[in-house]
C-alpha cells in the first residue's frame, strides 16, 4: 500500500487529457517506426532488418504518421485544416521574402 512519502502529489488526468497523452505517445511511436523504414530504404538498418524490409510498409508508415496526427489534433481541439492552411501562409510568406527581390 501507498503510504503519504509514496502517493503521487499530482491530480489524475482527465479522460481528455489520458486520450491526448495517448495520442501523442502512438505519434511518438509511428514516426519511429518511419525512421527504421527510411533507415532501411537508405540502407543503413543491419542486415537483419533489411532482409525483411517491404517498401509497401513504408508508404504504409507514412499514412500511419499522418492519421495519427490527425487523431491527436482531433483530441486536443485543433482544426487540422485551418492549422496546415496557416502554417503553409507562413511559409508562402517567409519563402517570398526570402527569394523575391524589391
Amino acid at each position: 500500500m501507498a503510504d503519504e512519502k509514496t502517493r503521487p502529489r499530482y491530480k489524475l488526468y482527465s479522460q481528455r487529457e489520458k486520450e491526448i497523452l495517448t495520442k501523442t505517445i502512438k505519434l511518438n511511436e509511428e514516426v519511429g517506426e518511419l525512421c527504421n523504414d527510411v533507415l532501411s530504404v537508405l540502407k543503413l538498418q543491419r542486415k537483419s532488418k533489411l532482409e525483411k524490409f517491404e517498401k509497401r510498409n513504408f508508404y504504409e508508415e507514412f499514412a500511419d504518421v499522418i492519421i495519427t496526427t490527425i487523431q491527436l489534433a482531433n483530441s486536443a481541439g485543433v482544426d487540422i485544416e485551418r492549422a496546415i492552411g496557416d502554417k503553409l501562409k507562413k511559409i508562402e510568406k517567409r519563402y517570398l521574402k526570402d527569394h523575391i527581390k524589391s
